[in-house]
């Protein structure tokens, strides 16, 4: 079996590869207090939970966006699965050219996501990840890794609100029943919602007139599912297209 690990700033999602195949997936806190001690016997723990061998993982690959956790993460899964993890960085075969002024600026992640997009439609595409920030990514038809955009998530943008305005109380991130909220936390919700609704609809387009031809838009990340039933511009969702583009970055690889 392949793992494969995406440490984000807020969680870390594994999956657990057999061929081509998702059998199994996790998501946890990204605690960077967490000792690499912790980390290989949650590591342990969560295979065993679903019934997988120690033996059976023979290999690995991480992806991450917390520099400071690495050596954590790595060590771990040496000591855990008695292998090396592969992780995507400089040097590491992607399949795709990045066109970004500086291409070490670019994280892990958003090229690991484009790397499963355009494998996924095999054309231009817009992949919007909701994650701890909302990141756009652009591919060209060509399959080049073209830039894009990034803006405070959500939940950022909710805690920001919560914290800067006395009277306003802390709820929950929430679709409400109408854009014309009744009360205030109806209005709140409708403000963070189907405000971040316009958000995305809005760069989507932008991004897309500037890169002049028929895109495929796929969103990812744990709040997608929550923006899709109401944005124009999101044709399809993914909740595991990072994962994926681990995957296929290191069958490339070896």
């Amino acid at each position: 079996m392949l793992l494969v690990v995406d440490v984000g700033n807020t969680h870390t999602v594994l999956g657990l590869y057999e061929g081509d195949r998702l059998m199994h997936d996790f998501r946890i806190e990204t605690a960077k207090g967490r000792t690499s001690d912790e980390y290989q016997i949650l590591l342990l723990s969560l295979v065993q939970l679903v019934g997988v061998k120690r033996s059976e993982v023979r290999a690995s690959i991480l992806a991450s966006v917390v520099p400071s956790f690495n050596d954590t993460v790595i060590d771990a899964v040496d000591r855990a699965f008695d292998h090396e993890i592969m992780v995507v960085g400089p040097g590491i075969k992607t399949g795709m050219p990045v066109l970004y002024e500086n291409p070490r600026e670019v994280g892990a992640d958003r090229i690991v996501n484009a790397v499963a997009a355009y494998e996924r439609v095999k054309g231009a595409a817009i992949v919007v990840d909701f994650g701890t920030a909302t990141t756009f990514d652009c591919i060209s038809s060509k399959g080049e890794y073209l830039g894009g955009a990034i803006a405070p998530g959500m939940e950022i943008s909710a805690n920001a609100l919560f914290s800067r305005a006395a009277k306003l109380p802390r709820s929950e991130i929430a679709r409400p029943p109408r854009a014309i909220g009744r009360n205030t936390v109806h209005s709140m919700q409708s403000g963070i919602v189907f405000g971040y609704v316009g958000l995305v609809d809005g760069l989507v387009r932008r991004l897309a007139s500037e890169m002049n031809t028929e895109v495929s838009v796929i969103g990812t990340g744990g709040l997608a599912r929550l923006i899709e039933p109401d944005s124009e511009t999101i044709e399809d969702i993914d909740e595991f297209l990072t994962l994926e583009g681990l995957r296929l970055i290191y069958l490339r690889n070896t």
